[in-house]
Protein backbone atom coordinates (compact mmCIF):
# COMPACT_ATOMS: atom_id res chain seq x y z
CA UNK A 1 0.00 0.00 0.00
CA UNK A 2 1.00 3.50 -0.99
CA UNK A 3 1.55 6.35 1.89
CA UNK A 4 -1.93 7.94 1.50
CA UNK A 5 -3.57 4.41 0.78
CA UNK A 6 -2.57 3.91 4.33
CA UNK A 7 -3.28 7.36 5.60
CA UNK A 8 -6.90 7.41 4.42
CA UNK A 9 -7.59 4.15 5.30
CA UNK A 10 -6.17 4.96 9.36
CA UNK A 11 -8.22 7.88 9.11
CA UNK A 12 -11.32 5.88 8.63
CA UNK A 13 -10.52 3.09 11.23
CA UNK A 14 -10.09 5.64 13.65
CA UNK A 15 -5.98 4.55 13.88
CA UNK A 16 -5.68 8.00 13.73
CA UNK A 17 -7.23 11.06 14.80
CA UNK A 18 -9.19 13.65 12.59
CA UNK A 19 -7.67 16.27 13.64
CA UNK A 20 -4.15 15.25 12.54
CA UNK A 21 -5.92 14.18 9.24
CA UNK A 22 -7.22 17.45 8.65
CA UNK A 23 -3.66 19.09 9.35
CA UNK A 24 -2.14 16.46 6.97
CA UNK A 25 -5.15 16.98 4.73
CA UNK A 26 -4.40 20.88 4.79
CA UNK A 27 -0.61 20.72 4.38
CA UNK A 28 -1.34 19.13 0.98
CA UNK A 29 -0.83 21.10 -2.43
CA UNK A 30 -4.41 21.70 -4.54
CA UNK A 31 -3.52 18.91 -6.35
CA UNK A 32 -2.87 15.91 -4.39
CA UNK A 33 -5.70 17.11 -1.82
CA UNK A 34 -7.72 16.62 -5.32
CA UNK A 35 -6.01 13.28 -5.41
CA UNK A 36 -6.82 12.33 -2.41
CA UNK A 37 -10.56 13.25 -2.39
CA UNK A 38 -10.72 11.16 -5.60
CA UNK A 39 -8.48 8.47 -3.82
CA UNK A 40 -11.48 8.65 -1.12
CA UNK A 41 -14.35 8.38 -3.34
CA UNK A 42 -13.25 5.59 -4.84
CA UNK A 43 -12.89 3.85 -1.41
CA UNK A 44 -16.31 4.80 -0.71
CA UNK A 45 -17.71 3.25 -3.81
CA UNK A 46 -15.44 -0.03 -3.08
CA UNK A 47 -16.82 -0.29 0.65
CA UNK A 48 -20.40 0.00 -0.77
CA UNK A 49 -21.17 3.10 0.74
CA UNK A 50 -24.73 4.01 -0.17
CA UNK A 51 -27.21 6.78 0.39
CA UNK A 52 -28.21 5.95 3.65
CA UNK A 53 -24.94 5.98 5.16
CA UNK A 54 -25.28 9.84 4.33
CA UNK A 55 -26.56 11.12 7.56
CA UNK A 56 -24.33 8.84 9.66
CA UNK A 57 -21.82 10.50 7.89
CA UNK A 58 -22.40 13.88 8.32
CA UNK A 59 -22.90 13.39 12.14
CA UNK A 60 -19.77 11.72 12.70
CA UNK A 61 -17.62 14.02 9.95
CA UNK A 62 -18.81 17.04 12.47
CA UNK A 63 -20.35 19.28 9.69
CA UNK A 64 -23.34 20.92 9.68
CA UNK A 65 -26.13 19.06 7.35
CA UNK A 66 -26.43 22.56 5.78
CA UNK A 67 -22.72 22.23 4.61
CA UNK A 68 -22.43 21.93 0.69
CA UNK A 69 -21.21 18.46 1.09
CA UNK A 70 -23.70 17.10 3.66
CA UNK A 71 -26.14 18.27 1.19
CA UNK A 72 -25.03 16.33 -1.92
CA UNK A 73 -24.13 13.26 -0.08
CA UNK A 74 -27.67 12.81 0.74
CA UNK A 75 -28.99 13.67 -2.91
CA UNK A 76 -29.31 10.02 -4.07
CA UNK A 77 -27.01 8.90 -6.63
CA UNK A 78 -24.28 8.50 -4.69
CA UNK A 79 -21.41 8.08 -7.97
CA UNK A 80 -22.81 11.26 -8.65
CA UNK A 81 -22.35 13.20 -5.67
CA UNK A 82 -19.14 12.12 -4.90
CA UNK A 83 -18.03 13.35 -8.44
CA UNK A 84 -19.79 16.33 -7.39
CA UNK A 85 -17.95 16.53 -3.97
CA UNK A 86 -14.30 15.90 -4.80
CA UNK A 87 -14.66 18.69 -7.10
CA UNK A 88 -16.06 21.53 -5.12
CA UNK A 89 -14.27 24.71 -4.95
CA UNK A 90 -11.20 24.73 -2.26
CA UNK A 91 -13.13 26.38 0.14
CA UNK A 92 -15.41 22.80 0.80
CA UNK A 93 -12.29 21.02 0.52
CA UNK A 94 -11.77 20.32 4.47
CA UNK A 95 -15.53 19.19 4.85
CA UNK A 96 -15.39 17.14 2.24
CA UNK A 97 -12.50 15.20 3.15
CA UNK A 98 -13.95 14.56 6.74
CA UNK A 99 -17.28 13.52 5.45
CA UNK A 100 -15.42 11.10 2.85
CA UNK A 101 -13.52 9.75 5.22
CA UNK A 102 -16.68 9.57 8.18
CA UNK A 103 -18.40 7.55 4.72
CA UNK A 104 -15.18 5.09 4.63
CA UNK A 105 -15.50 4.74 7.78
CA UNK A 106 -19.27 4.21 8.48
CA UNK A 107 -18.96 1.70 4.78
CA UNK A 108 -15.96 -0.19 5.71
CA UNK A 109 -17.35 -0.96 9.16
CA UNK A 110 -20.40 -2.89 7.60
CA UNK A 111 -18.60 -4.58 5.35
CA UNK A 112 -16.25 -5.70 7.92
CA UNK A 113 -19.25 -7.42 9.88
CA UNK A 114 -20.80 -8.87 6.80
CA UNK A 115 -18.34 -10.09 4.69
CA UNK A 116 -14.98 -10.07 6.55
CA UNK A 117 -16.01 -10.90 10.03
CA UNK A 118 -14.38 -14.55 9.92
CA UNK A 119 -11.17 -12.80 8.59
CA UNK A 120 -10.25 -11.32 5.52
CA UNK A 121 -6.76 -10.60 3.44
CA UNK A 122 -7.73 -6.96 2.39
CA UNK A 123 -4.53 -5.24 3.36
CA UNK A 124 -6.71 -2.36 4.41
CA UNK A 125 -8.11 -4.26 7.35
CA UNK A 126 -4.64 -5.21 8.96
CA UNK A 127 -3.65 -1.76 9.39
CA UNK A 128 -3.99 -2.14 13.33
CA UNK A 129 -1.75 -5.60 13.11
CA UNK A 130 1.01 -4.30 11.44
CA UNK A 131 4.24 -4.46 13.67
CA UNK A 132 6.20 -1.74 11.71
CA UNK A 133 4.71 1.19 10.09
CA UNK A 134 6.85 0.82 7.49
CA UNK A 135 5.27 -2.61 6.88
CA UNK A 136 2.26 -0.60 6.18
CA UNK A 137 3.97 0.82 2.95
CA UNK A 138 5.57 -2.70 1.34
Amino acid sequence: MYEREVILNELAQGLRPMSWGVEWFEGLTAEEQFVALRDLSGYCIQARATVEDGPESVRLAGIRPTHTPAVLITRGRLIEQLAKIINLPQDERVKAFRLLVALLAVADQRRRERYCAGGCSHAWHQLGTARRPMDLLT
